[in-house]
């Protein structure tokens, strides 16, 4: 796994625990430090977003790559 793959994971787990954090508690962990809707915030959700979009991306090339492994 690469240095940018695994930056990407800790990226998404970091916005998975936030998102748990807000459905089982009610509480944003991101904006109680940052601040509701500041220029930070948006930044990080911004990052949980591209790097969420970049680890779809591995999950479809992993496949790929495993298929024609097989063939």
């Amino acid at each position: 796994m690469g240095v940018i793959q695994k930056i990407a994971l800790v990226v998404t787990i970091i916005g998975a625990i936030n998102w748990g954090l807000i459905g089982i508690f009610d509480f944003n962990l991101v904006a109680y430090i940052f601040g509701d809707g500041s220029v930070v915030s948006r930044v990080i959700y911004s990052l949980v977003f591209i790097t969420g979009l970049f680890n779809i991306a591995l999950l479809f090339m992993r496949n790929r790559h495993q298929i024609m492994d097989e063939v």
